[in-house]
């Protein structure tokens, strides 16, 4: 007997009904937003990850070398695949370019609720626009996936920010400041005591009472006294920045999903403007239920022309949580429509009705393996099947069949020829009567 090997799941019928249902509804909604789906590879060279993030990052790869000799990895994320892609073909595709997957991913870190070391997301993501519409349309796609899902504003929220508000602010402190280590200082702060959040501003460059200033500012999420703290271009205009992505979100029915939070950060370094991250409002489900922003300088450190991108990225573990609190994931049950139970040498017949029933896009078993009548009864049940159609030696005879209503147990007599005959979607109750 094999053991399943740890931050690895199976997803037996029953669960992949609930899973499939929110996927489809993550998937539509990116369609009609216009963004295309693509499919990429499990593996890519993990200098990918490394020349960015440094040798380090190996530890949470799954990494190896392959018969060519090549360091390659299991895809630990996709934004990088999808940068490789666009510069691939940047001078033949039309801007912006609008993306779409889902597709699992594998990270080797410490397993925990919400997250597994194989993984699944729906990427979404717009390339070629620097304009706040293309940053509102991935909150508003967002939005309306959630919303799809059957949350509501009571169930989640939006915590935005801009990269540049807190880099524009750091500078101005009188200190040799580590911007980046501060920001992912800022983007655990939430996970941290207050204390150790202040150690880790010091350890990058703050002082003790710049620390405390710092963490003041930012906690208030007033952008008027950032601006006036910071007295600089760069804040000035991020807020500027934020403050129009947030007016086109609100024409595009996200806003009254967005809270502005200076101290969302996203931890990834390649995040360049806007960011933000999805919270369950009641606080039950203990971390972001998925994030996303914008990094527009990724295409060129990938070797293509400076091309501006957004996207978010909801982890499918996380956002069943969310669901889940709140009462709206699917229902893991498998459903059939139909089963047509066998009795004696009836499968032509049988076979007929199964293909009928089949091409007018219907969910119909038949038996495969030769069972009694009460074996194909007992598992048209155990499939949840709606009808079951009768095709037995005796009925033929009479050149009928029977169609049994499975909830309530009763059945009726219906001439062959006439079954399913016009109707679509024909049950009990059309020849009840």
């Amino acid at each position: 007997m094999y053991d399943r090997i740890k931050g690895f799941r199976d997803f037996y019928p029953d669960e992949m009904v609930a899973r499939r249902a929110t996927t489809d509804v993550l998937e539509e909604t990116a369609r009609r937003y216009g963004f295309r789906e693509i499919a990429t590879p499990a593996l890519e060279r993990a200098e990918m990850w490394t020349d960015k993030s440094g040798d380090e990052i190996v530890d949470e790869l799954y990494d190896f070398e392959d018969q060519g000799g090549r360091h390659v990895t299991m895809t630990p994320e996709l934004t990088p695949t999808v940068a490789r892609m666009v510069v691939a073909k940047q001078q033949e595709l039309s801007k912006p370019i609008k993306w779409f997957s889902t597709r699992p991913f594998w990270r080797y870190e410490q397993v925990q609720q919400g997250r597994q070391r194989e993984f699944y997301q729906t990427n979404v993501d717009i390339f070629g626009s620097a304009e706040p519409e293309a940053d509102a349309e991935v909150l508003a796609w967002a939005a309306d996936a959630l919303t799809g899902l059957g949350l509501t504003g009571e169930d989640f929220e939006f915590r935005v920010s801009h990269r540049d508000i807190l880099g524009g602010v750091l500078e101005t402190f009188d200190a040799d400041v580590d911007t980046e280590a501060a920001i992912r200082a800022v983007d655990k702060s939430a996970k941290i005591e207050r204390v150790e959040y202040h150690d880790l501003l010091v350890d990058a460059g703050l002082s003790v009472d710049q620390a405390a200033q710092f963490d003041d500012l930012i906690a208030t999420g007033d952008l008027d006294a950032v601006v006036e703290f910071a007295d600089s271009e760069r804040v000035t205009d991020a807020v500027e920045n934020l403050r129009n992505v947030l007016a086109a979100a609100e024409d595009f029915g996200a806003r009254e999903y967005c809270t502005i939070s200076l101290e969302t950060a996203r931890g990834l370094d390649y995040y360049t403007g806007v960011v933000f991250e999805c919270f369950d409002s009641a606080g039950d489900v203990s971390r972001s239920v998925f994030g996303g922003g914008r990094y527009d300088d990724l295409i060129e450190q990938f070797g293509g022309q400076p091309t501006p991108a957004v996207g978010v990225a909801p982890g499918h573990a996380t956002l069943s949580l969310l669901c889940q609190r709140a009462g709206v994931w699917p229902d893991e049950e498998i459903a059939t429509d139909y089963y047509v139970l066998q009795v004696g040498d009836t499968r032509e017949t049988a076979a007929r009705i199964t293909r009928e029933l089949r091409d007018r896009g219907h969910v119909v078993e038949t038996d495969v393996a030769g069972r009694s009548f009460g074996a194909q009864l007992d598992y048209a049940d155990s499939i949840n099947a709606e009808t079951t159609v009768i095709v037995g030696e005796r009925d033929l005879e009479n050149d009928e069949v029977t169609v049994k209503d499975m909830d309530a147990g009763d059945q009726v007599q219906v001439p062959v020829d006439e079954f399913p005959g016009d109707r679509d979607r024909p049950t009990f109750d059309d020849f009840a009567a």
